[in-house]
């Protein structure tokens, strides 16, 4: 877990004790399905294990996992495995757009040279093909790191938060590859900084609502900027969605507010999470501007092949911590889009559009994340499994409880505080659902849940069947199969394919599953995707201390897994302090880009990528096979 969510959940504790959580806990107590025990024994972990690396109607062996996997470590360098190389591809800072300057390690740049460069904190991105050897990279810049952004460590004026927010939103990039190696291309006309000052259009059912609207923006629809952009999802018509994470931490205010439900539920509060934005920038300041808040959140659309272009915060995927947002096409032709909210105890949930894909019809497809249904999932289980049901409730005004006596007046309000509302449908509390992946070939479905301190603590937190590890520092990955092999089917089965953990420590739940060893075990899974052939990556954001309940893990990395065997092995291991997050792929597989994020956080001893003395810097990094050949095989 970065330092930014550390410091939100510190700040602004989520109540559970309001007048609408008193409400919703009843509704819950009626409608939501009973948990696995705390007393799980070994021999149902060891079943659902068994589940979980495949069952025996399973012919196929799942995909090659060709390299020798690598040994954990906590060096200050990126560690791949033999017969692999890495470089790095672009670094926060490197300038992009014309009259951008080169990195300045003593000022760390002004607020202009920053807006002309790669934004800080690389996150999740995609890869648009050009041609053979041409595309552009689409890439998330979550947040900043003031110690290292800074020079004094604080946003201390208005010119300060010019800066800072000039380094959040969103890069999209040239590239090509010369000689084998692929380069960023400066000055490039597809380059774009998209920032927290960058216009933007509201759309679909909330768009024009009072809660929308602002002084500055009367009619609801036209919104400045986004921030705090974590992972992401690119559309079948060749767009690029990023996601509002935790946006609350950027809000604040002098002034006591008032008691507000939902501001609770969202971590919106007096106190931000110490980026300062609002004593400079009255945009940021609740006082002066309450609705502010709820024009972030939300799931943006961005076109990269058209700098010009207006993106796009699409209301009717919802408004909550967005991590990613995965798009698949249902049988049918339905665009669904899967998406975890990035919080402990929050929830899974599914958009599926009202119209069809049609591929001969760009400008209509343009419009379907506007019209369409988002459900929220809930999980059961009989006692003591770690697989079982689940079911999609439906988020409609006027459904499930959705009514203006329980505080929804209209779609609207549903979609603005969609926490709220699958609460009240009844949805499962899940341990920080963060990265969704779909597989290529077929209809199966995973998500990381990272880690849940509260679980088995807090009422509203009860041991349940994909969340069965109370106070839960290590995590798992949960995957489900939609009934029928449809995406838009109302019900699915799911199963654990991985809790992890560690097992030269434990010898419980808290050891992993057996596909969890010594040589590969890690904590917090966080960023989540497959490639082509099926091998899924998974990206870690946990603790790298080394020690105690994390002893042999080292620095976050990056493994690959069998998703029918189950076989997971170590691939990347990062330098000191960072998150390893963000993926895509060449057009034929031959070069991975990975992100390597926030290095030398809270000033731990990194200089990465340039060593020395350099100040630390979050950076994409190009990895190759030395034969060329597919990237895993």
């Amino acid at each position: 877990m970065n330092i930014f969510d550390l410091n939100d959940q510190a700040n602004h504790p989520r109540a559970t004790d309001s007048d609408f959580a008193k409400l919703t806990d009843s509704l819950m107590a009626r409608r939501q399905f009973l948990g696995a025990s705390a007393g799980l024994g070994l021999g149902a972990f060891l079943a659902g294990a068994a589940h979980a690396q495949g069952t025996a109607t399973q012919t196929a062996q799942g995909p090659r996992i060709g390299f020798k996997p690598i040994a954990a470590n906590s060096a200050d360098t990126v560690t791949v495995p033999e017969g692999y190389q890495w470089r790095v591809l672009t670094s926060w800072g490197d300038p992009l757009l014309p009259s951008g300057t080169s990195f300045d390690h003593a000022t760390r740049g002004s607020a202009l040279s920053q807006s002309l460069a790669m934004g800080d904190n690389n996150d999740g991105m995609s890869f648009f093909s050009l041609g053979k050897d041409h595309g552009v990279i689409a890439v998330n810049n979550e947040y900043t790191n003031y110690e290292h952004l800074f020079p004094h460590g604080r946003c201390a004026s208005i010119d300060d938060a010019r800066k800072a927010q000039a380094a959040h939103g969103v890069t999209v990039f040239e590239v090509r590859r010369q000689a084998g190696t692929w380069q960023p291309v400066p000055n490039a006309p597809l380059n774009r900084r998209i920032t927290a000052n960058t216009e933007m259009r509201l759309s679909g059912p909330a768009a024009g609502h009072p809660w929308l609207k602002t002084s500055a923006d009367p009619t609801g629809t036209v919104a400045l900027g986004t921030f705090n952009n974590c992972a992401n999802g690119r559309t079948p018509w060749g767009t690029y969605l990023t996601c509002e994470e935790n946006f609350n931490g950027y809000f604040g205010s002098a002034d006591k507010l008032p008691d507000n439900v939902a501001f609770k539920r969202y971590g919106i509060a007096a106190k931000d999470a110490g980026y300062n934005w609002h004593p400079f920038d009255g945009r940021f300041d609740l006082g002066q501007n309450p609705n502010e808040p709820n024009r972030f959140g939300w799931v943006v659309e961005i076109d990269p092949m058209n700098p010009h272009s207006t993106p796009t915060k699409r209301t009717a995927l919802g408004r909550f911590k967005h991590e990613n947002a995965e798009v698949v096409l249902s049988a049918d032709g339905r665009v669904v889009v899967y998406m975890g909210d990035d919080e402990r105890g929050e929830h899974i949930y599914k958009f599926v559009s009202a119209k069809t894909f049609d591929p001969q019809n760009a400008a209509a497809n343009r419009q379907l994340l506007d019209e369409g249904t988002l459900y929220v999932a809930r999980f059961t289980a009989a006692e003591g499994k770690l697989s079982g049901q689940g079911e999609w409730l439906e988020l409609t005004h006027g459904k499930n409880g959705l009514t203006p006596e329980n505080g929804f007046k209209d779609q609207a309000e549903v979609l603005i505080h969609a926490r709220l509302a699958a609460t009240v449908v009844g949805a499962t509390t899940m341990d920080r659902p963060e990265w969704i992946a779909a597989h290529p070939s077929r209809a199966e479905v995973y998500v990381t849940l990272t880690n849940n301190t509260d679980r088995g603590v807090k009422p509203n937190q009860a041991l349940n069947g994909p969340n069965p590890r109370a106070k839960n520092v290590y995590g798992q990955i949960v995957r489900w199969t939609p009934d029928q092999g449809l995406h838009t089917a109302p019900t699915f089965q799911w199963d654990i394919f991985v809790l992890a953990g560690n097992p030269t420590l434990h010898r419980d739940l808290m050891a992993g599953t057996p596909n969890v060893n010594a040589d590969n075990m890690f904590n917090s899974p966080d960023g989540l995707s497959f490639d082509k052939d099926g091998r899924l990556w998974i990206q870690t954001d946990g603790d790298y201390s080394n020690a105690n309940a994390f002893a042999g893990m080292g620095n976050n990395q990056m493994l690959c897994a069998n998703p029918v065997t189950g076989e997971i092995k170590r691939f990347l291991v990062g330098p000191v302090a960072c998150e390893i997050t963000g993926i895509c792929f060449a057009p034929d597989n031959a070069t991975m880009f990975v992100g390597i994020q926030h290095p030398g956080e809270a000033r731990k001893p990194s200089h990465f990528p340039q060593g020395g003395q350099a100040v630390p810097r979050s950076s994409i990094i190009a990895i190759r096979r030395k034969d060329g050949g597919v990237v895993g095989t």
